[in-house]
């Protein structure tokens, strides 16, 4: 297990959890607006045991605030797949969280050869519905406390919200430079007071496998977004889950990683 922090002109900084296995291509985790890639911690140590896995900061994001360009999924899309090239990963299982969902589904539309599968957890661009508040006071919230009651809107309802989330993320909005990035990335995310959609009919069109993990209690992207899809994106909806399906069952989710990464 390592952690590095690299220019951005080499790649994405990222953590990387090596496999015993060693078989099959890495798996590639996206965090959300406002995360990083600490978020995937207990999901890398779960998948250890089948995959190698590596866990990027988006531009703007953890290690990578200071990235020359900064903005919505498009740019961190290119990020991601550049990364690739500079870390010679000719293919990947990719796995994303809300914005990085958007950001997974763009880069698989870029190049599809390069990514083996989908899954995408409450994923952006599915719809035009976001809960556009609650985004921007998040963004701008440097309050423990203020963070506290943001975060737990995040979750579903009878969900504890972790230990010292807040704290953390308040920790994390004192560096230079922090909150005003969020709010500018926010600013893309949202068009007026929805957010741009994917072209979703397209993506199910991709050669790869591709799951969607939604949970019904989602206050940031409604789960109606995750009805009616195409046939061919396999929906997976969890009753009295919010928005953070990779926290709040972790478990079900590695198992639906692992089903994909086995398609191979």
């Amino acid at each position: 297990m390592t952690n590095l922090r690299l220019t951005p002109s080499a790649h994405l900084p990222f953590r990387d959890q090596q496999s015993e296995n060693g078989k099959g291509a890495p798996i590639l985790l996206l965090h959300g607006f406002g995360g990083d890639h600490q978020t995937f911690l207990d999901i890398q140590n779960a998948l250890a045991p089948f995959r190698t896995s590596l866990a990027f900061d988006l531009p703007g994001h953890g290690r990578a605030l200071d990235w020359p360009k900064v903005g919505n999924a498009a740019v961190a899309a290119d990020a991601m797949l550049r990364s690739l090239e500079a870390l010679d990963l000719n293919r990947v299982h990719l796995v994303g969280h809300s914005m990085g969902g958007a950001v997974a589904a763009l880069a698989a539309l870029r190049a599809p050869e390069k990514i083996a599968s989908l899954t995408l957890l409450a994923p952006g661009g599915f719809g035009r519905e976001i809960n556009h508040k609650l985004l921007k006071r998040y963004a701008a919230a440097s309050d423990p406390g203020e963070l506290e009651m943001l975060l737990e809107q995040f979750f579903g309802w009878e969900f504890e919200l972790p230990i010292n989330l807040a704290r953390i993320t308040a920790e994390s909005r004192t560096v230079p430079g922090a909150i005003a990035t969020l709010e500018a990335i926010a600013d893309e995310i949202i068009d007026g007071n929805g957010q741009r959609t994917l072209p979703v009919t397209e993506l199910a069109t991709l050669p790869m496998p591709i799951k969607v993990i939604w949970g019904t209690q989602d206050r940031v992207l409604p789960t109606r977004q995750a009805h009616k899809l195409p046939g061919l994106i396999a929906t997976h909806v969890f009753d009295k889950v919010g928005h953070m399906p990779h926290l709040e069952i972790p478990r079900e989710v590695v198992h639906l990683i692992c089903q994909n990464a086995a398609a191979e």
